[in-house]
């Protein structure tokens, strides 16, 4: 019996009950800070990215709506003022017993017909599509990544490998940020130029579709 099963057979006896509850209330705290600690040192070097590029963004961490001390993601917000745009995202979703991360370009407010049908929007959605990634209302491109963030195979790499997976983590950011940089601004600067009747956040979308 390898080291594992020995632990696995030692917790699952009725008597040690109780100090299997109380690993488990420390084991979901580690894995919480591990996965905070993830956005957190990603965010700095998407932050750095963004500086030696002179990109016009600026990156925000995003909350489990649930828990404010739980990190699930980053984001790009616009420095310039604008109603609508896509903004480019990186999130981890939970999917059954396990997250998994997904990334791409968000609405940041539920778009017009008029505004979704622009052809600088419909040449990126085009562009990402061919790489493979998916669409729906809320995303103009989402794809999964092959990371679950608070699975044992993650964890470990995390700590072990600490540097190596963050250089992966980083492959979609330069992709979204480089690759499609050009076509994401110029859907960006048509749909500033396109005039919105009112302006409907996604939040309130999810509140309407909830009712």
């Amino acid at each position: 019996m390898n080291e594992e099963h020995a632990v696995l057979d030692f917790f699952s006896q009725e008597e040690n009950l109780p100090l299997a509850l109380v690993a488990a209330e420390h084991l979901d705290g580690i894995r919480l800070h591990h996965n905070n600690r993830f956005w957190k040192t990603l965010r700095e070097r998407l932050d750095s990215l963004i500086a030696q590029n002179a990109l016009p963004w600026c990156s925000e961490l995003t909350e489990d709506r649930n828990s404010e001390d739980c990190l699930v993601g980053l984001r790009l917000e616009p420095l310039f003022n604008q109603r609508t745009f896509l903004r480019p995202f990186m999130e981890q979703q939970l999917l059954g017993e396990s997250y998994r991360i997904y990334y791409g370009l968000m609405w940041n407010a539920a778009p017009e017909p008029a505004q979704k049908n622009l052809p600088a929007v419909e040449a990126l959605r085009s562009h990402l599509a061919a790489a493979g990634f998916k669409h729906s209302d809320s995303f103009l491109a989402w794809q999964w990544s092959p990371w679950h963030p608070r699975r044992k195979d993650f964890l470990l790499r995390f700590s072990k490998q600490h540097d190596e997976l963050l250089k992966d983590a980083m492959r979609p950011w330069h992709a979204l940020l480089e690759g499609y940089g050009e076509p994401l601004r110029l859907a960006n600067h048509a749909l500033n130029e396109v005039p919105r009747s009112a302006t409907i956040s996604l939040d309130q979308l999810r509140g309407k579709s909830a009712g």
